[in-house]
């Protein structure tokens, strides 16, 4: 049945492989989701005014799922192109769904995994945990130094939608050079004005 949906196809002595139909979702989506449809333009924007590597993520069950890319540097190189996930603690762009999650289900996430809450540097109890998160939502942003690729500096905002609830996170990845840190204040503040455009989009 999958293979004459095209959700498959297959490959004679080697089993099967994902059919056409996968890529021609993927075209549907890269053309109509309004997330993407939001934030492409300003991320455009963003890598052009600040050279490094834009990503859009999505929250994917307990994980986060990179969605689209913006590259303006050759600085350095991210692995972390659309359709790649990775764990929903590690990293800038991962911490900024986190920390906007409601409180039950941080606490159902620490209880299940309480070592890498504390391997990340989230806390070594769920209230520390709580309370570092809540650090982050009040200031807006989250800003993380070589926690993914060592020689950079992260800094992501949530992307809230209309109900409001947080579905992923706009982030922003630079060198780790004086000057960098010298502007650091200022490229904050880009980001999270992008993040509130795309934000603004989807609430309209």
């Amino acid at each position: 049945v999958l293979t004459d949906a095209g959700f498959l196809t297959s490959m004679p002595g080697l089993g099967y492989a994902l059919g056409p139909r996968i890529i021609e979702l993927d075209h549907k989506i890269r053309v109509s989701d309004p997330l993407l449809r939001a934030a492409r333009p300003v991320m455009a924007e963003l890598v052009a005014d600040v050279p490094g590597v834009a990503l859009l993520c999505r929250r994917y069950r307990q994980k986060v799922l990179c969605v689209h890319q913006e590259t303006s540097t050759a600085a350095f190189t991210s692995t972390y192109e659309r359709g790649k996930a990775r764990p929903l603690l590690e990293g800038a762009a991962s911490v900024a769904i986190l920390a906007w999650l409601p409180a039950p289900q941080i606490g159902r996430l620490y209880k299940a995994m309480p070592e890498a809450f504390a391997a990340a540097g989230l806390g070594e109890s769920l209230q520390e945990a709580k309370a570092t998160l809540k650090a982050h939502r009040q200031a807006g942003f989250v800003v993380s130094y070589g926690q993914v690729t060592p020689g950079v500096i992260g800094i992501a905002a949530p992307v809230i939608d209309a109900r409001p609830e947080v579905i992923g996170s706009l982030s922003l990845t630079i060198s780790d050079t004086p000057a960098a840190r010298a502007r650091l204040d200022a490229i904050v503040a880009k980001v999270t004005f992008c993040t509130r455009v795309v934000n603004g989009a989807l609430a309209r």
